[in-house]
């Protein structure tokens, strides 16, 4: 079993290669945390670690939690005082194209950690990264009694995960909860989605004024905040005395159309000129409007998210171009 000589507190970070996994880390460790992540993927996530710097802060174990042994063995063997769940995959575009690896990945994985934390006991604290998608459709910003309508297999996954974690919570009595995170953005944001393809498209135009960005639909609306921030309230939640799932939002609407504007407007470019809309972008069931009401995580535990979205995408952009410069 790992110990620490100082006695140290310890959180086993599950999914850790994601941006939400990065950041949670390297926010554990600066706060005197033992922190051990666990990957499927374990060489290459020792090579983002070293790239982020962070690699000598972090234990990195191969840890599959699809395989109920591979999870019962790390809980037990290094019984965290907090365990964090990002694992699964994260793509709504992508749980179109492959459904079963999706609900696989999201349902089976929540259920073996709750069930392996059961058999052995475990009295630590669990977060589960839920979503926003549960809620499909949000005429008004969603609370935690909000109807769910998912509309997408990725969204029907979270939607069972929550329901899992509250079922071992309420008949187990197991320290588990969920945040419901809504988009949330950083510097570490995986490429393929479709805010840094616009920032980086952006950037590209920059200079090659000719270049042209292929988009779907433009006109859906989205809560964006701040993933640093957001891995923040995670904490707030694992660490008080009353555990409940809470959404974890900014309350504020954004269209991607206006997310674009302020994107080409920062780089001085005319977003009009550069960007195509593609009906081969536009997704099978599209959610129009889906935003979230901050009000109850507030009260709870008196966090909000702070910056803004222009404060957002111009702090994504100044990094993007700092990054570019120094290769």
């Amino acid at each position: 079993m790992v110990k620490s000589k100082l006695n140290r507190k310890s959180a086993l970070v599950l999914g850790c290669s994601g941006q939400d996994g990065i950041l949670l880390c390297r926010s554990l460790s600066k706060q005197g945390y033992e922190v051990i992540g666990g990957s499927r993927n374990k060489e290459k996530t020792l090579q983002k670690f070293k790239e982020e710097d962070i690699l000598s802060k972090v234990a990195i174990h191969h840890i599959d939690i699809n395989n109920f042994d591979s999870i019962f063995n790390a809980i037990k063997e290094f019984s965290p005082n907090e365990i964090y769940n990002f694992a699964g995959q994260s793509s709504v575009s992508y749980s179109f194209e492959k459904p079963n690896e999706t609900l696989a990945s999201i349902v089976l994985g929540t259920s073996n950690i709750l069930e392996a934390s059961k058999k052995i006991n475990f009295q630590g604290k669990i977060f589960f990264a839920g979503s926003g998608e549960i809620y499909g459709e949000t005429e008004k910003g969603a609370d935690i009694n909000y109807s769910k309508n998912p509309k997408s297999p990725y969204g029907i996954g979270k939607q069972a995960s929550l329901e899992l974690v509250r079922i071992y919570r309420e008949v187990y009595g197991l320290n588990a909860v969920t945040g419901i995170l809504f988009n949330h953005e950083s510097e570490l944001r995986d490429q393929k989605f479709v805010t840094h393809k616009i920032i980086n498209g952006a950037i590209n135009i920059s200079k090659n004024k000719n270049s042209i960005i292929h988009l779907g639909n433009i006109n859906i609306s989205r809560d964006w905040g701040y993933a640093k921030e957001y891995v923040e309230a995670m904490q707030c939640m694992l660490r008080t005395d009353i555990l409940k799932d809470q959404l974890i939002c900014t309350g504020k609407l954004t269209s991607l159309k206006e997310f674009i504007e302020i994107t080409f407007k920062y780089l001085n470019l005319n977003w009009e000129q550069h960007i195509k809309i593609s009906k081969k972008h536009f997704r099978p069931q599209e959610i129009k409007r889906n935003y979230g009401n901050p009000k109850q995580i507030y009260k709870d535990l008196g966090w909000r998210a702070k910056l803004d979205i222009k404060s957002l995408i111009h702090k994504l952009i100044n990094k993007k171009i700092k990054e570019e410069e120094k290769n």
